[in-house]
This record gives structure tokens, sequence and C-alpha cells, in this order.
């Protein structure tokens, strides 16, 4: 391949992979068409893109990204997973599938997060944390739970002071 077709090559990859910051590297080798196009269908429905790129391109493509540091010291041909609705559920996504018998080819070999590098069993690591939603599930009940005290103590003495003055009331009303 000439240079000329390389820098091509480079810049559409650039391209394509503009604003991300967090990915996800895979390896799909030994997978057949069949359970790569299937597999593809499925990530596409999450909005998360796959793309199997070699080493040398990704690394030509991503130099002086945030991207760059995924492709330090891995070999092999590798796949580019990037997108979902945020990074804890991509890569909650991966680590389903490299599980899954579906797909028994497919494992995550690594990526990077906020411009460090992760191996396979951060990955792995990272796939037990609360994803966004959760995440703004679990905010929400820790703003929510002291009004919801504050609210308790100050109905639990006005409540017994109100039984208190009911009950005065009828033992006037019966005396």
């Amino acid at each position: 391949m000439s240079k000329y077709v390389k820098e091509l090559i480079s810049r559409d990859i650039s391209r394509r992979l503009e604003g991300v910051d967090d990915a996800l590297l895979v390896n799909v080798i030994g997978m057949d068409a069949n359970q790569t196009v299937v597999l593809r269908r499925e990530l596409r429905s999450k909005d998360i893109k796959l793309m199997v790129i070699k080493n040398s391109m990704a690394r030509r493509a991503t130099e002086g990204t945030p991207l760059a540091p995924a492709f330090e010291g891995v070999e092999g041909t590798l796949a580019l997973v990037w997108g979902g609705e945020d990074f804890v559920s991509l890569v909650k996504e991966v680590s389903q599938l490299d599980k899954s018998s579906d797909y028994e080819r497919f494992e995550a070999r690594g990526g990077v997060m906020d411009g460090e590098q992760l191996t396979a069993d951060r990955v792995r690591e990272i796939s037990k944390w609360p994803n966004r939603v959760e995440q703004l599930s679990i905010l929400s009940g820790q703003i929510l739970s002291p009004g919801a005290t504050l609210v308790s103590q100050l109905l639990g003495p006005g409540g017994a002071l109100a039984s208190q003055i009911e009950k005065k009331s009828e033992e006037s009303a019966d005396g």
C-alpha cells in the first residue's frame, strides 16, 4: 500500500473517530461472516459502532488524540468499539457479549478511558460499575433522603400533639 493511500485511509479513520474520547478494543478474529453480520446488527441497534482496524493504521489515525493510548503495545488485528449511551453502558454490553456463547471468539482486549489505557481485567472491573441511569437513580435517592427524613421529623411531633389534643377534646366532650 502506497504512502498516499495509507494517508487517505488514516484521514478517513481520524474523521470517523472525531469526538470519540473513550473506546474499547475487542478481538473478532475467527468469527465467521454470518456471526459478524449479526454482531454488527446487534451493536448498531444499541448505537454502538465497531470498526476492524490494523494497529499501525490505528496508531497513525489516533496520534495526538485521547484514543492513542489504547493502541500502545497491542498486537494483532483488533476492532475498535465506541458509542452507546455512555462508556460504562458500552463496557457492560461488550462484557456481556464476551461472556455470551453466541460469539465465542469475541473477546474484550482493553481500551481507553479518559486518555488512560485499560487492560482486559480493568474492562471487566468497569463493567461492574453503575451506568449513567443507575448513577442518576442513586443520586436522586441520596438527594431526596434528607428531605424525607426532615418531613418525618416535622410531622412526627405534630401528629403526636394532634393525637393528644383529640384525646383531650373527646374526654372533655364525654365528661
